[in-house]
């Protein structure tokens, strides 16, 4: 396939929703709001980048999640690569791929990953201190999952800690320097997360479904 003329179709088409606008409205949904197509033969995607190249994922944390962590006397910290700027975590987008197919002929429509290799960030309390990082997006699923490691031992090479709702979603936007902006995806916890994160500081406070913030995803296009 011809990179330059599906990057070329991706932005004019907001094939860019792969990072928030595939995800699904509640935890079992998947991208094209069904199961996925096996038995038949795929058609030709709409668009495909192979490869992603760079630029980031960031989570405006919200107001209930910060009250949340200072009641808990829970310090929230960055790992690696990632940042803490004005209220919103950001982590560099490493890695990955997509692929958009028309809606309505493959469930889940928009297919891939997208990489944060290097970058997380941590929550400490009473002692004990949770890594959360290396995260991967799976849009098909709605789902970011990532390691954790409890005081430095790793307790989960990929767990799942966080649904995306993209119900939220705001329409794209595209800059004259070649980048794509989806902004509005809610952050929600996973149970997964929520009974690890409950186990590990002896409390019963986090629950599945609470939010964290809303995210922006900004993408290399050309």
């Amino acid at each position: 396939m011809n990179i330059a003329r599906t990057l070329t179709t991706l932005g004019a088409t907001g094939v860019l929703a792969f990072g928030a606008a595939a995800c699904g409205d509640d935890e079992k949904e998947t991208a094209g709001g069904g199961s996925t197509q096996s038995e038949q033969a795929k058609p030709e995607p709409v668009a495909q980048i192979d490869q992603l190249s760079g630029q980031v994922t960031a989570v405006k944390l919200d107001a209930g999640f910060a009250e949340a962590l200072t009641a808990l006397k829970v310090t929230p910290g960055v790992l690696g690569d990632a940042k803490l700027e004005n209220g919103s975590l950001k982590f560099p987008i490493t890695g990955g791929n997509v692929t958009y197919y028309k809606p309505g002929t493959v469930n889940p429509y928009v297919q891939g990953m997208i990489n944060h290799q290097g970058s997380g960030f941590s929550l400490t309390a009473g002692g004990k201190k949770v890594d959360l990082e290396n995260f991967d997006i799976d849009p098909g699923k709605s789902v970011l999952t990532g390691k954790v490691s409890v005081d430095g031992k790793v307790a989960a090479k990929s767990a799942p800690l966080f649904f995306l709702d993209g119900r939220t979603l705001q329409p794209l936007r595209t800059t004259d320097d070649g980048r794509a902006v989806l902004e509005g995806t809610t952050v929600k916890l996973k149970e997964e997360a929520a009974a690890l994160l409950n186990e590990t500081y002896g409390i019963q406070d986090l629950k599945a479904g609470m939010v964290i913030g809303v995210a922006k995803i900004t993408v290399n296009t050309q």
